[in-house]
């Protein structure tokens, strides 16, 4: 009797400390998962920052937006990272009428884009020579599209601008082709008319950056918590570009 007892015992006990052993592990594998995620987030924003400063040292031509920035900052003497910043803060307050939800993801960009840009300006130096000015551009067109798969493959709401797109897209009915493209066609312009730069980076930023984006959306892709499989953007990449 007391041999069946202790087996008894034992037994469960066996059971006990599998069942435990399985939820630690699974607790461990969520925390790591999540920590990934972050550290994917922060350092996605961190080089988006970085790689627009190199467009903007080369003198090439800019993204979308930051021609933008960078006409508000020549007319206003306030650096670009600030003038980003503020502008994301403003984007992000349109979002209350298109009841758009922010998610850490958004409010990082709000906060984080601008100052790493900034950090890198302050160290890396105009480009003269066109042997400096081309590596400079490719270098950012590159980074920032791989900066937009880290961004974006972390899942944690999009940028402001995007939001704004889609939001619009939403209570207005049109595409989201043709809002992204009336938006971008607006900054571009006032931004121009207010001195930011326009050259052939624009336009390569244009037609690379969705390409470059879907390539880094599936290397930088995050196992699912659950099962460790992965999960990939299967959509148009252009529809879910980080725009700082």
């Amino acid at each position: 009797m007391d041999d069946v007892t202790s087996q008894t015992t034992g037994c469960h006990a066996s059971v006990h400390f599998h069942h435990r052993g399985h939820v630690l592990a699974r607790y461990s594998s969520r925390h790591g998962h999540l920590a990934r995620r972050l550290f994917q987030l922060y350092a996605g924003l961190a080089l988006y920052g970085a790689s627009s400063a190199l467009l903007v040292r080369s003198g090439l031509g800019l993204e979308p937006w930051n021609v933008l920035h960078q006409g508000l900052s020549e007319r206003t003497g306030l650096s670009m990272g600030v003038v980003l910043t503020i502008v994301g803060a403003a984007v992000l307050l349109l979002w209350i009428p298109l009841r758009q939800r922010p998610g850490l993801g958004t409010i990082s960009n709000v906060l984080v884009i601008g100052a790493a840009m900034d950090a890198t300006l302050a160290v890396v130096p105009d480009a003269h020579a066109m042997a400096v000015r081309v590596p400079l551009m490719t270098a950012g067109i590159v980074l920032n599209g791989a900066a937009t798969g880290l961004y974006i493959a972390a899942r944690f709401g999009p940028g402001p601008r995007d939001g704004l797109m889609t939001g619009l897209h939403q209570h207005t009915g049109v595409s989201v082709r043709l809002v992204r493209t009336a938006i971008e066609i607006t900054v571009v312009v006032t931004g121009f008319l207010l001195g930011g730069t326009v050259g052939v980076g624009t336009l390569l930023y244009a037609v690379t950056i969705g390409p470059l984006a879907q390539v880094f959306l599936r290397f930088f892709a995050v196992p699912s918590a659950s099962d460790g499989s992965q999960v990939v953007a299967t959509g148009q990449p252009r529809r879910a570009i980080l725009r700082p």
